[in-house]
């Protein structure tokens, strides 16, 4: 039987040297420079027509051990533009940023003799343009040594592929656009990508009227210094600009793409030397082909104009048909692409704006915030569904929330923005921070199934939250966590403590028995520092999650008393992540907690009897006058105390505690009882005796409410000072 292998099952590297082996003007070995092409007698052989369906672009290079050329072919018309002579070293053909990879691949296979087969690869020619070429590594055939570099200038239905797989590998608008510039670089010396400014911003696309198209530069290749005026992406092209590309790109209803041969022509079509600076990539002569990147239409509506592809070249090569052919097909291919990064774009924007309208405001003069929100990647794509919150609640308290929806995107993001405003109204309403992740748990299960989260990639099922609620007066914090990383205080002296509470589940959770949510009171001094967190500031592949919190709890404790807040911030989180690769998106609250001046605070305890009422107002008036507040606010606070403690004595039972907060903005009363009753307004008639309490204290305060307590309820009120 014969042993040969045949061709389709022989090594990649045995094909290539076949293909070597048989190029040559006469079927023998490539030969450098140009005695490769010289007939018998020394006589330069007639050269064969090349036409397009058999365009040449196989071309060889030897090189010794030292990687310096030795001999080489590259005489195919593909080739053109590129010096090669014996001696020189082969990196001269490689561009700056490709030499290392090139060079060590070029030693690995002189040293193992292994070939190294089909790779693309980029080539510089002298006017620093570049070629896209598939490149092979070949050791020398014995006797010779040294190794032998085929080069196949990358046919077009092989660039059209690898050019639209290419394209596709990225949701970013600007990276898009990038990857399809350099793609035209295997039929440009200069490719610029002008987007419809909608697209550009992530607007939605519509049919434009004719002349009506805004371009912005999006892309611009090869990377390099242009002359002053040249547009660069980031700009907007000119006007007049926008109206004749619209017009020459969409003519007859129908985007069609368009030629200029030559400079002359260009100049006479923009009629203006400043619009010649701004599009025309230089003084030399030039010709142009401008592909329109369009959208189909869906349902019978009429196809789209996202922008326009430029592909500058020098007037000697001018565009074949077949060019343009393959130019719209990449143009097709890769149109689809770009509208998929504008969608992303917008929703992107979308959830950028909800999580930012989420991020905490300015504290009060009790404590000081500050946040900080990093996404996974730079650019932001995939916004998640991390988000902290800070607001005043009544008597001078302040929330602070962190939460964690699983997942990304513009569903992750809409559920993050329930749970925190959900949290909002429960804690303004009075709740317990127990009692708000309890309502949390039930809407979670309401709101979200497994299987519909998870398919739409994210799951409101098993999020996580932290709420931390901060009492000036006390001087210590209330907390409550449902299956949230635990915060990290920092007490005034530098000590750092994990505020270590029990394991509990996610919210919406199934399990078998459902055990309530914990809560947990510390004590947080004035200058105390509290940071709360998602887990992406944390989790290290490299080390354990107890280790990165620890590690979180070391970089708080440097943060100095005197430091700026939100510089501390950005700081801390500059530190953990430079150590780590960040992984997920990340969220960070740090508060410095400042708390009640005991002067500013009065605080009273009367048993529940007839004369309560009278007493309190004596008792107030003299603090008030020692605060010197305004004879109005005085009087209001009087009767508003007056009112609120005789209904407590005649609704409630137990002692009736009275406390006033004086801070810059006005003046807190509170009144706190044994009950649990809601005080409402009720109706009554104009000769009525009782009744009109809370009218008074809705007239005469700026906000009110109730807020429960472990032993009852506490009725507060706010007065303008």
């Amino acid at each position: 039987m014969d042993s040969t292998p045949s061709p389709s099952s022989s090594l990649p590297s045995d094909q290539v040297s076949r293909a070597l082996g048989s190029y040559g003007p006469h079927g023998g070995r490539a030969a450098a420079g140009p005695a490769a092409s010289q007939g018998p007698g020394g006589r330069a052989a007639a050269a064969e027509p090349v036409t397009e369906s058999q365009e040449q672009i196989l071309g060889s290079v030897d090189v010794d051990r030292e990687l310096n050329i030795t001999r080489c072919n590259l005489q195919a018309p593909a080739f053109t533009g590129l010096t090669v002579a014996p001696g020189r070293p082969f990196a001269d053909l490689l561009p700056p940023g490709d030499i290392p990879t090139v060079t060590r691949r070029l030693r690995q296979v002189s040293e193992t003799r292994e070939p190294h087969v089909a790779r693309v690869q980029r080539l510089l020619r002298d006017d620093g343009t570049e070629l896209v070429v598939s490149m092979s590594i070949l050791p020398a055939a014995a006797p010779q040594e040294g190794l032998t570099v085929s080069l196949i200038a990358m046919a077009k239905r092989l660039h059209l592929y690898a050019s639209e797989t290419a394209i596709g590998t990225s949701l970013d608008i600007g990276e898009t656009a990038q990857s399809l510039a350099q793609s035209l670089l295997a039929w440009a010396d200069v490719a610029a990508i002008d987007l419809d400014y909608a697209v550009w911003t992530g607007e939605a696309v519509t049919e434009q009227p004719p002349g009506r198209i805004r371009l912005r530069r999006a892309a611009l290749v090869p990377d390099r210094a242009w002359p002053d005026g040249y547009l660069t992406p980031g700009d907007n092209l000119p006007g007049e600009a926008n109206r004749l590309l619209a017009v020459a790109v969409k003519r007859e209803d129908v985007a069609k793409p368009i030629v200029i041969p030559d400079r002359e022509s260009i100049e006479r079509a923009l009629g203006d030397p400043r619009l010649v600076r701004a599009l025309v990539p230089g003084d030399r002569p030039a010709s142009l082909a401008c592909i329109p990147l369009v959208l189909e239409g869906q349902d019978g509506a009429a196809p789209v104009v996202l922008g326009v592809a430029e592909i500058w070249r020098r007037p000697d090569r001018p565009f074949r048909d077949s060019e343009l052919l393959d130019l719209q097909e990449l143009a097709a291919r890769t149109a689809h692409h770009v509208d998929l990064a504008r969608q992303h774009q917008r929703e992107h924007a979308q959830v950028l704006a909800l999580q930012r309208r989420l991020l905490p405001r300015a504290g009060s003069d009790t404590i000081e915030v500050a946040s900080v929100y990093q996404p996974t990647t730079p650019d932001s794509a995939g916004v998640g569904g991390d988000w902290v919150n800070s607001f005043p609640l009544p008597g001078g308290r302040t929330a602070l929330v962190v939460g964690d929806v699983v997942g990304h995107g513009l569903g992750a993001a809409a559920a993050m923005g329930q749970l925190s405003m959900e949290a909002r109204a429960l804690l303004s309403a009075g709740l317990a921070p127990d009692e708000v992740l309890e309502h949390l748990d039930e809407t979670v299960t309401l709101l979200d199934d497994a299987d519909a989260g998870l398919a739409a990639g994210y799951s409101a099922l098993g999020s996580t939250c932290c709420i931390a609620v901060y009492d000036p007066v006390g001087h210590q914090v209330v907390m409550s966590s449902a299956g949230h990383l635990p915060p990290v205080l920092v007490l005034p002296e530098g000590a750092a403590e994990i505020l270590s509470v029990p394991p509990h589940p996610g919210l919406g959770t199934e399990f078998a028995l459902r055990e309530p949510f914990d809560t947990h009171t510390f004590p947080a001094p004035p200058g105390s520092l509290i940071a709360l967190y998602t887990d992406g500031l944390v989790e290290d592949p490299a080390i354990p999650i107890d280790e990165g919190i620890t590690r979180l709890a070391e970089t708080v404790a440097r943060v100095h008393p005197w430091d700026d807040l939100q510089q501390a911030a950005r700081r801390l989180v500059t530190d953990l992540t430079a150590r780590s690769h960040l992984r997920d998106d990340m969220t960070l609250l740090i508060a410095r907690m400042t708390g009640r001046r005991k002067r500013d605070i009065a605080t009273w305890r009367l048993p529940a009897r007839a004369d309560a009422a009278s007493r309190a107002r004596a008792l107030a008036a003299t603090r008030l006058r020692q605060w010197q507040t305004r004879d109005e606010t005085r009087d209001n606070a009087l009767l508003l105390i007056s009112e609120l403690v005789t209904n407590a004595v005649r609704f409630a039972t137990g002692p009736v505690t009275v406390r006033l907060i004086k801070d810059a903005g006005g003046l807190l009363c509170e009144v706190g009882d044994t009950g649990n009753g809601r005080p409402r307004k009720g109706r009554t008639g104009l000769l009525d005796d009782s009744g009109r309490g809370l009218y008074v204290v809705h007239k005469v305060t700026t906000h009110w409410g109730v807020r429960w307590t472990d032993t009852g309820k506490v009725v507060w009120a706010e007065l303008a000072w």
